[in-house]
């Protein structure tokens, strides 16, 4: 005898009509996404969500080993939501050779990876022709590993530093080897708030332009929200209405990352840190408010691999790979671990109830015998 569901209990009245557009699977309006920020009832979102992720994946939580590569944190922007970034003359701050590049990309570990993740800082002498060097040396070193890289920020510094048209430079970089971006620097599309934690940066709409000019190149990226900082509820619905309208326009954002902004080490750093219940309202709002986006991941980096595993079961249906050696929020507080084994992401998929599949970063399927693999697509 098959066990019956049972109903949610709805203490927040305010997301009955919402309840009735998820069951018949209308899109949600961004208001409903003001709604859903502004409520405290987290059960009944994770709920919604719960039922949105399971129409699209069913029982399966997706997983790849994966490695970040930093080239360098030297960074002409000075974002106070930043930890990483640092000026060219500070003593601590690094900017790996190619060949440090190249043998970083191979070191001490026994996984054969599927996926190098390269971001960095903007720095105001290596050139587009560096990169590209950069990019050919990994392609020839590692063949069967896609490379995603850089930032639609990055993408704009390049083009603007250089003075080389934004199509022009993305093409570049994919006849060098960039296989696909990824999402950051995207942080909040408000102007209010861009001016605040990072007016150095391009605005909202260009970096929407940029992601547009992606994909019609041919480039798949990913997409992120910057989220527990200075921003309100408002703010967050326009950023994740912007992202949908984009994505129903190109159809090339293939995975959602919420980020959670870490305070210490920055100018922010009274700001207070995100709560679990934060955590898994944004990972909850975004699958229902992005329903022409595939994928939502738990970044387990940013939110621990324990809040990451709860997330499977509030929307989020990926939650990242090994990583190996993350910089970035590392260096504004995080105490993550810089890197999981294979087997520790098994693990932590199987006991949050989900089935793990292994995937390459356009989500084929990934057969893996040992430390070599096999991408079914």
């Amino acid at each position: 005898m098959t066990p019956l569901k049972r109903e949610p209990t709805i203490d927040d009245h305010r997301l009955l009509p919402i309840l009735e557009k998820v069951r018949a699977g209308v899109r949600l309006s961004e208001e409903d996404g003001r709604t859903l920020f502004r409520s405290p009832d987290l059960l009944a979102i994770g709920y919604m969500a719960n039922l949105v992720r399971e129409r699209l994946h069913h029982n399966l939580t997706f997983f790849n080993v994966n490695r970040h590569i930093n080239p360098t944190d030297v960074c002409v922007a000075s974002c106070k939501l930043c930890a990483f970034g640092k000026k060219a003359r500070d003593p601590k701050a690094y900017t790996m050779s190619l060949e440090e590049v190249w043998h970083r990309a191979g070191e001490g570990w026994t996984e054969a990876v599927t996926e190098f993740h390269i971001v960095g800082g903007l720095h105001p002498e290596l050139t587009v022709d560096w990169y590209c060097e950069m990019l050919r040396g990994l392609k020839q070193r590692f063949p069967q590993v896609h490379l995603k890289a850089f930032t639609m920020v990055e993408i704009a510094y390049f083009a603007q530093r250089f003075k080389i048209p934004v199509p022009e430079v993305l093409a570049r970089l994919k006849d060098a080897g960039m296989d696909s971006l990824p999402g950051g620097g995207a942080e909040i599309f408000t102007e209010r708030v861009r001016r605040i934690i990072c007016d150095h940066k391009i605005d909202g709409s260009q970096w929407l332009e940029i992601a547009r000019m992606a994909h019609q190149a041919g480039l798949k990226s990913n997409c992120t929200m910057l989220y527990g900082h200075i921003e309100n509820e408002e703010d967050r619905a326009d950023h994740l209405a912007k992202l949908r309208a984009v994505q129903d326009e190109t159809g090339g954002f293939v995975t959602y990352i919420p980020l959670a902004f870490h305070p210490d080490n920055t100018p922010l750093e009274h700001v207070p840190k995100t709560t679990g219940f934060l955590d898994l309202k944004n990972i909850a709002i975004a699958r229902l408010m992005l329903d022409n986006i595939p994928h939502i991941k738990a970044y387990w980096v940013m939110m621990t691999p324990r809040i990451a595993q709860v997330a499977q079961r509030f929307g989020a249906d990926d939650i990242d790979g090994t990583v190996v050696e993350e910089k970035i929020y590392h260096d504004a507080g995080a105490t993550t671990s810089q890197g999981l084994r294979r087997g520790e992401l098994l693990r932590l998929i199987r006991e949050a109830g989900r089935e793990p599949v292994e995937r390459d970063t356009s989500y084929n399927r990934v057969e893996r015998k040992e430390d070599t693999f096999v991408v079914l697509v």
